[in-house]
């Protein structure tokens, strides 16, 4: 006869001990570890799991998510006394979020970020809000599991009218085989094409389904109405315009013509879309707007017969990883280089980098190089970083930064 199976075991909670330097990078707020500094650890543990990490005298130290499958290898949740992940700590975690940003919503801006991944405690995850949608992406198969709760914690405290899903590239795989797929809408009415929503009186598009990241770049909205403060009376080109969030600003600013210069037809069309969604401003309606579909790298190193009073600069990240980082600083070196010498006496160039892999020093560096090489007098009007609500805790989540100069 043969025997009956035995009951599943409970295993033990999955305990870690770290090298000395990355215990001390832990216990001064850092909330990544990596494989190689773990000391040692009681048993192999699962994606998603907790693990809970010890100091030299065995005292508690963090907690936070555990991926075996990468070199990041713990997400920190939490350190400094014990606590319980539950449902309720959470929720007051979301709370503190949610004051963080009391304040950037009003009535003429409805688009801003709720959670901001590690820099929020909520590693992995990022919460955007369009008007009465949600989007929540997930970077970590942690939150897989945990999605059902999130959803109810969402649903609850904010009262969305619909709930988006965005997952990275690297999950996709992994949630499809749980039941999840990128853009589906895990609460709330169908959605045909993009939402509208507001930023500083402004209706843009955000396709929350589909579009890049969770559907908008609304890191650069400090950066847009600051360019909208500039623009009055100039000439202005948006180089890497995507959907033309700088251009609708200086537009509404005054601007006398705005140029959108993408590669992409589908972003300058989008463009288009945000113009006419707010041809009811007078200054919109009298700004010319025009389009370039080109390559924005070759097309300023080539272009010989225009200028401009105003020139912004922002294109995607060059330098992904480490070992393109040098690469990338002489690019924005050579981009710059070019952008100023489009710029009319009295010009102004906003220059931007998201690449977190070049530090904002050497940004600023190469900028200001191709500035003093242009032989052109200047003037550094400022520096800019991240807006509040995408607020950076530690220096590897420190990927945007602005310079504006003006040329005589």
């Amino acid at each position: 006869m043969e025997a009956p199976p035995e009951p599943p075991r409970t295993l033990p909670r999955l305990k870690l001990t770290l090298r000395p330097t990355a215990e001390s990078i832990v216990r001064s707020g850092h909330p990544w570890v990596y494989s190689e500094s773990i000391r040692d650890q009681n048993r192999e543990g699962a994606a998603g799991e907790l693990a809970v990490i010890y100091d030299r005298r065995d005292k508690f130290l963090a907690v936070g998510f555990y991926d075996p499958d990468s070199p990041l290898r713990v997400r920190i949740l939490h350190a400094g006394k014990p606590a319980t992940i539950d449902e309720a700590w959470w929720r007051a975690s979301l709370e503190a979020a949610l004051a963080r940003r009391e304040g950037i919503a009003d009535a003429k801006t409805n688009g801003l970020r709720l959670l901001n991944g590690e820099s929020d405690g909520w590693p992995g995850l990022v919460l955007d809000r369009y008007d009465t949608t949600l989007v929540v992406k997930l970077y970590s198969p942690a939150w897989l599991e945990r999605l059902e709760m999130v959803k109810a914690i969402f649903l609850e405290r904010i009262g969305p009218e619909r709930l988006v899903l965005r997952l990275s590239r690297n999950l996709e795989e992994t949630a499809r085989v749980s039941g999840h797929e990128d853009g589906t809408i895990l609460q709330g009415p169908p959605l045909d094409g993009s939402v509208i929503f507001l930023e500083d009186g402004l209706r843009f598009e955000a396709d929350v389904l589909k579009g890049q990241k969770t559907g908008f770049f609304l890191d650069q909205r400090e950066n847009r109405k600051r360019i909208g403060q500039l623009a009055k009376g100039r000439d202005v080109l948006n180089a890497f315009s995507f959907t033309g969030g700088f251009s609708l600003h200086a537009a509404r600013g005054g601007a006398k013509s705005v140029t959108d210069l993408d590669l992409s037809a589908h972003a300058l069309e989008a463009a288009a879309r945000n113009f006419d969604l707010n041809r009811e401003d007078p200054q919109v309606a009298a700004c010319r707007h025009l389009s370039v579909q080109d390559d924005a790298f070759a097309w300023i190193d080539h272009i010989r017969d225009v200028s401009y009073d105003l020139v912004i600069t922002d294109p995607p990240s060059l330098a992904k990883r480490e070992v393109e980082r040098s690469r990338a600083i002489q690019a924005y070196g050579r981009l710059n280089a070019n952008a100023i010498r489009l710029l009319r006496h009295g010009g102004i160039l906003l220059a931007a980098s998201c690449s977190a892999h070049v530090s904002a020093d050497e940004f600023f560096g190469a900028v200001r190089q191709a500035a003093r090489q242009s032989g052109r007098r200047f003037e550094e009007m400022e520096t800019t970083g991240h807006a509040p609500d995408h607020d950076a805790t530690f220096p590897e989540a420190e990927y945007l930064k602005g310079i504006y100069l003006r040329f005589d």
